[in-house]
């Protein structure tokens, strides 16, 4: 393999790196996704190193670097789909069906792979705290109560906030919202359990994916990047249960009475 061919399956095997880190794959996938790329293409001077937030990847002799390059991968939500598309794309090369140049135009379209439509995960949003009001407890009433809170948060994150503040003003005010919302509902009488209700309303905030990700890195023995994804998920965990303390206490403060 000449030096073009072997910078060809770095390239492919980093992006796939990439895209996968930065769709919140976990750290043994990424790094043996791309070994077995490499592999496949018949370098095996590679060696990754992989943190949650980049990645480390070089080839080469003892005594000449053919290759050596450094991304810094934020943290982002979640993106089942490309690490599903990453990973059949990766079996497909290791079965030789892709050149490398073919599979590096593969792997930008599933980079470029856009979101769902917003009115569908509004709509998903809704469903979901329905569901999960009515899994907690409540009856049929609590769940539409949730059902509304769960879409007008999502209304409010993608066509109001629509990214401007930081994620921890995101889920302070979203969990502020969906809270405010469901103790009008239930003041007004649509309702019968206002603990089910805000939890369930407060399901499609939570970093189930992230949190579950991050025990599967420390049990893995990626300590480092288990524990900053875990500290990431404790710290969205937290900032949800301000925006609802916040408006709990502060309708306490002025009604004088008690919600629950």
């Amino acid at each position: 393999m000449d030096k073009t061919d072997k910078r060809e399956a770095l390239d492919v095997a980093s992006l796939a790196g990439d895209i996968l880190l930065s769709s919140g794959a976990e750290i043994f996938r990424v790094e043996e996704t791309i070994s077995r790329i490499l592999s496949a293409y018949g370098v095996n001077s590679g060696d990754a190193f992989v943190l949650s937030s980049g990645i480390f990847l070089t080839a080469g002799s003892e005594t000449e670097q053919d290759f050596a390059r450094v991304r810094h991968i934020p943290l982002n939500a979640a993106r089942l789909d490309r690490v599903t598309a990453v990973n059949q794309l990766s079996r497909e090369i290791v079965e030789g069906k892709h050149p490398p140049a073919e599979a590096k135009q593969l792997l930008l379209q599933i980079r470029d792979m856009p979101t769902k439509a917003k009115p569908h995960q509004v709509l998903a949003s809704g469903i979901g705290s329905g569901c999960f009001c009515f899994l907690f407890g409540g009856n049929f009433l609590d769940s539409l109560a949730a059902f509304g809170a769960g879409l007008l948060l999502y209304l409010f994150l993608l066509y109001i906030v629509r990214g401007r503040l930081s994620k921890i003003a995101s889920n302070i005010s979203g969990g502020a919202l969906v809270t405010l919302i469901c103790i009008l509902l239930y003041q007004a009488g649509f309702g019968h359990h206002l603990g089910q209700m805000i939890i369930g309303s407060i399901i499609p905030l939570v970093p189930g994916v992230a949190f579950t990700t991050s025990i599967r890195d420390i049990a893995d023995q990626d300590y480092i990047a288990g524990s900053v994804r875990m500290l990431d998920a404790l710290l969205v965990t937290f900032c949800i249960a301000m925006g609802v303390g916040l408006v709990m206490s502060a309708y306490h403060y002025v009604s004088g009475g008690v919600l629950l």
